[in-house]
């Protein structure tokens, strides 16, 4: 059977809910391979709220659908304050990008708590900001940057991750609406060890299934190479996504 955009595979799922340091309850949901330890985890942080952005945005939706069953990945997904998706609204209001910084801290925290290995973050959007810019932890391999638009994340914020030398690649589409390639190279100057992939043809949404598993090729590449790349076949029990 080929894998397609509402092919949910096997996975332990579990609702989960996390404490910020500031009081608040996240809505939270953790996939994970069945019967066996994953060999790395993703942090999810979705694209902006106040434009639909939440933890059931269809790239993150899809990684947690397919990467615990095709690439031994743990995926851990969850809204931001004041954000609602089908999982339910987590407590708080919006905050600019600023106030999340305890939601970013709540979601590495999680990781160390459960002992989920190799947390690295996969930011999309208005979740690469986050990560740039309150992601840097010791406990975090690395950053995935999906169509990162630059917006709040400034020089001094790309000095940290350039200091850390931990991996950040950003997946920036030719027709992004924000930052194109070209600009990407010089705006990510500051983050020398940056490595800038763009995606012909690819739009800020990443809407199309050749764009949503080179989407998830390139994450896998970088957090468990030994499943890459990612079969697009499934013979195994699955079942279909209902919105």
């Amino acid at each position: 059977m080929e894998i397609r955009a509402t092919t949910v595979l096997p996975a332990e799922r579990r609702p989960i809910t996390l404490h910020t340091a500031d009081g608040l309850e996240l809505v939270g949901e953790l996939a994970m391979p069945e019967g066996g330890r994953p060999d790395a985890t993703l942090v999810c942080l979705h694209p902006l709220p106040t434009a639909e952005g939440m933890m059931d945005s269809h790239v993150l939706r899809k990684a947690s659908f397919r990467l615990p069953a095709l690439a031994n990945v743990a995926v851990l997904r969850f809204n931001t304050r004041g954000t609602t998706s089908r999982h339910g609204t987590s407590q708080g209001e919006f905050g600019e990008g600023e106030t999340e910084r305890f939601d970013v801290h709540a979601a590495i925290e999680f990781t160390e708590f459960e002992e989920l290995p190799n947390p690295w973050l996969l930011g999309w959007s208005f979740g690469t900001e986050l990560a740039l810019k309150w992601g840097c932890d010791p406990q975090v391999m690395g950053a995935l940057l999906l169509s990162p638009p630059l917006h709040r994340a400034e020089e001094a914020d790309m000095k940290v991750w350039a200091d850390s030398g931990k991996p950040v690649v950003a997946l920036v589409p030719e027709h992004d609406d924000y930052l194109k390639p070209d600009e990407a190279r010089r705006r990510f100057a500051p983050l020398t060890q940056a490595e800038i992939i763009a995606v012909d043809g690819a739009k800020h949404l990443w809407m199309g299934e050749p764009y949503v598993r080179r989407v998830l090729d390139e994450i896998v590449r970088r957090v468990n190479p030994k499943a890459y790349p990612l079969p697009t076949e499934w013979d195994g029990p699955w079942e279909k996504d209902v919105v």
